[in-house]
């Protein structure tokens, strides 16, 4: 709503942006170059009312793609966008799982054990850095030596220190953190320090022996709606209490 044009260079390409620039136009604003990393906008006068169906939570279906996986599941997740997730698909597939494609579904089939892999974060369309800790605890079990390069954030391995109290093998050298898989992780009380770590350590306590307590949970909350329902719809043994 600003006078004239303006461009945004060097922008970022996730498809959450696409989104929002559809839903602002929709409602009369004037976007182009949105999910490119050149962005120009043409100033209006005003926006209407309109109602719009936000695309899928790419984030969310990968968590739970790695929920079945870390779980030696055998789930399907529906009303999904298949595509804006490929980077985790191919590493959870290089992982030993198998997985099925549909036009708006994917469908994971995991096996007993899974192989340690190498994950590096990149830009959209490359491995996503919301996905990074996610991986962390999956990949804290898998057979062999796993790596990770975080190439978005700093600061972003907080939740290894919290895993490495559920008995997990991690060294954190700069961007870079080294984790030598174990049998399985054991329960104990751990703490959220953000959205998508929380989200990891709760991962972590549906693979381990006996109970987890997450504790800090707002973090999460803020990001997954009814994470512990869909879980429970799942089979998993979790509770939310005192929030």
């Amino acid at each position: 709503m600003s006078e004239g044009i303006t461009t945004i260079s060097n922008a970022a390409m996730e498809p959450e942006i696409e989104d929002l620039a559809k839903y602002l136009n929709k409602m009369g604003a004037k976007i182009e170059g949105a999910g490119t990393n050149f962005i120009k906008i043409t100033g209006v006068q005003k926006l209407k009312e309109v109602k719009y169906k936000v695309m899928p939570d790419r984030i969310e279906v990968g968590t739970f793609l790695c929920a079945g996986a870390i779980t030696g599941g055998n789930i399907e997740l529906k009303n999904v966008i298949p595509e804006h997730i490929t980077p985790a698909i191919y590493k959870l597939e290089e992982a030993g799982c198998t997985i099925n494609i549909g036009k708006n579904s994917v469908k994971i089939m995991a096996p007993k054990k899974l192989k340690a892999i190498d994950v590096k974060t990149m830009p959209y369309p490359g491995f996503p850095t919301d996905m990074q800790s996610i991986f962390g605890v999956l990949l804290s079990t898998c057979k062999g030596t796993s790596t990770i390069i975080e190439n978005i954030f700093e600061n972003r391995y907080k939740y290894l220190y919290e895993l490495k109290r559920m008995g997990a093998k991690v060294t954190v050298e700069g961007k870079m953190a080294v984790i030598k898989g174990i049998r399985r992780l054991s329960g104990g009380s751990v703490y959220s320090t953000d959205l998508r770590g929380g989200a990891a350590l709760v991962l972590a306590g549906l693979s381990a022996k006996g109970v987890t307590i997450v504790e800090n949970i707002e973090y999460i909350l803020r990001g997954y709606e009814k994470f512990d329902e869909k879980l429970q719809k799942l089979g998993a043994k979790i509770y939310v209490k005192n929030i």
